[in-house]
């Protein structure tokens, strides 16, 4: 059997009330089965047994922003729930701790066909499934035809985004003559055969997805029916009948709704045991109390660090630990807003950023400027693009050209959120809001929550003008961030570039990495030509720890799971 060391998850949870989430943390337990939690820094050491392997015990205690949407993996697309979900499922791919490359997980190894289409999967043996049933070749085949297999009611960017997005298209429906997906065939208990109808470079990452990981079939069949009515109320997906199934190194035990989930280990987990006793994840959306709840010793950990408490964190004796980052934040320009249709006011606005100066007073530190709408660490990334350096004097002289000189600009920016792309929204909002008044602009601010407000406005409409927004990618491949970007026609852009649409596609569909990247190159200086938007930085997200948290790797993807940290006093 072979032991792959994983990094370890994040937790979820959205609350409005940190103080509320915290007080739940001590009395959430089913049964009177123990101490919730909240306290896990004093317990680390509780039941260690030195170095004679044997788990060393206690509680880990983590604060992500926001609460999971649901616990079926497959049925969400944020990454709080995802952070769940790492501890409780595995896909049969994996990363390679620290870098978002993949690497085996639940299947050992694979071959994939000259043309593309076809992929032999061979299985890790002996894995069970948390209640008992056996991980093999029928199970896999079982998850893939569950997913290709979705009523239309579930058909939906907002219940299955990642599926539709990356197999194009279900059994039945209005996107069946799209789909991707052909077949999954069991040879022998240990291998899995995967047919598709056309070639995707990116599958082997993309099944490092949460989405895309190995649930029980025999949990699966018993919600069968309710999961095609609405599957993320479920008692799977929530945690009421038994709650998910999967092969991780934590079984579920509890979801106590505006509290947090809690997990226990998995003494009989195939890989590399756990040694905490339980994990408890719970939600403090605001920086400053998950800051300060780590101070009270509430919390052993969280994500998602402030810029202003890296410093003072710090120096008071806390663990702040860098994720590299594998993101972008952008400042987008919706071309269906006069005068943002005229490519000379989008060269204006580009112009008109001071980058260096953006970075340095709204950005942790660390932060690179980008040149492009990807980091440089996926294929594709060229230096060879169009860059639009600080110039303030060239942005008057175009903005006059476009007759825009003095033209007022809505500008979007999201509150009550903090993302690894975007730690402070207002303070980046504020510094462009005055680079673009200096050349000219009228700025007019409109600020909206996060969720859902923003998040509605700027992707589901037109009324909006330039807006704040990024993405952290999910996987490694350029699809993900240039084919989520600018693959089709969308409200936050408010263009139609079927060229660019066209080209896309084309790089999709190429058998591999090393073949797409001249195409993906090319799109890279067609799209800064184009200039939908200016791209600002890579963040580097931090998380913070107290003193004694131990073993926690940081991903650039989120794959973090939570068998190898360890909580001592």
């Amino acid at each position: 059997m072979r032991l792959i060391k994983r990094p370890l998850t994040l937790g979820v949870a959205a609350l409005t009330a940190a103080t509320l989430v915290l007080a739940g943390c001590a009395d959430s337990d089913r049964e009177g089965e123990g101490d919730g939690g909240g306290d896990g820094a004093s317990q680390g050491t509780e039941g260690s047994e030195g170095d004679s392997g044997a788990p060393a015990g206690g509680d880990f205690t983590f604060a992500g922003s926001a609460e999971p949407t649901a616990l079926d993996p497959f049925f969400v697309s944020d990454g709080e729930s995802f952070r769940v979900s790492r501890q409780i499922f595995e896909g049969l791919v994996g990363t390679v701790p620290g870098t978002a490359d993949p690497a085996p997980l639940l299947a050992t190894d694979w071959e994939v066909s000259d043309d593309g289409l076809t992929y032999t999967f061979n299985l890790q043996t002996g894995v069970k499934f948390h209640d008992g049933s056996d991980f093999d070749a029928d199970a896999v085949c079982f998850n893939f035809d569950r997913w290709y297999n979705m009523p239309a009611s579930a058909q939906s960017p907002d219940l299955t985004y990642y599926y539709g997005a990356l197999f194009r298209g279900f059994k039945t429906g209005e996107t069946s003559g799209d789909a991707i997906y052909e077949s999954c065939e069991a040879d022998g208990t240990d291998s899995a055969v995967i047919t598709l109808k056309s070639p995707f470079a990116g599958f082997i990452s993309a099944l490092s997805l949460p989405a895309f990981s190995m649930q029980s079939p025999t949990a699966l069949q018993d919600t069968q029916d309710d999961a095609a009515e609405n599957p993320r109320q479920t008692p799977y997906s929530t945690g009421e009948g038994g709650g998910p199934v999967g092969t991780g190194p934590f079984k579920f035990e509890a979801w106590n709704r505006g509290e947090n989930v809690t997990l226990v280990r998995n003494d009989d987990y195939w890989g590399e045991v756990a040694q905490l006793d339980r994990v408890i994840v719970v939600a403090i959306d605001d920086p400053t109390a998950r800051a300060d709840a780590l101070r009270a010793g509430d919390i052993d950990g969280y994500d998602l660090v402030g810029p202003a408490d890296l410093t003072t964190l710090g120096d008071e004796g806390f663990t702040i630990e860098n994720r590299p980052a594998f993101n972008v934040l952008y400042l987008g320009m919706n071309q269906a807003q006069k005068p943002l249709d005229d490519i000379r006011v989008r060269q204006a606005i580009a112009h008109a950023i001071n980058l260096d100066e953006v970075v340095s007073t709204s950005l942790p530190e660390g932060t690179e400027k980008a040149i492009e709408f990807i980091p440089p660490t996926v294929a594709g990334y060229t230096e060879d693009v169009t860059t639009y350096e600080y110039d303030p004097d060239k942005a008057r002289e175009l903005l006059s050209e476009a007759g825009a000189e003095g033209a007022t600009i809505q500008f979007n920016y999201p509150t009550g959120v903090s993302r690894p792309y975007m730690p402070d929204p207002e303070a980046t909002f504020n510094i462009i809001s005055t680079q673009l008044e200096a050349v000219g602009l009228t700025i007019e601010p409109a600020a909206d929550q996060w969720d859902p407000d923003y998040l509605e406005r700027i992707q589901g409409t037109t009324d909006h003008g330039i807006h704040l927004l990024g993405w952290t990618g999910d996987y490694n491949d350029t699809d993900n961030f240039l084919g989520v970007f600018f693959g089709t026609k969308q409200p936050e852009w408010g263009f139609d570039n079927p060229e660019l649409f066209d080209k896309l596609r084309q790089a999709r569909q190429i058998p591999t990495v090393e073949e797409q990247v001249p195409l993906y190159e090319e799109i890279n200086g067609d799209v800064m030509d184009f200039l939908p938007g200016v791209p600002l930085a890579h963040p580097v997200p931090s998380l913070a720890f107290a003193p004694g948290v131990e073993g926690y790797e940081p991903s650039p993807v989120q794959d973090e799971v939570w068998n190898q940290v360890t909580v001592s006093e």
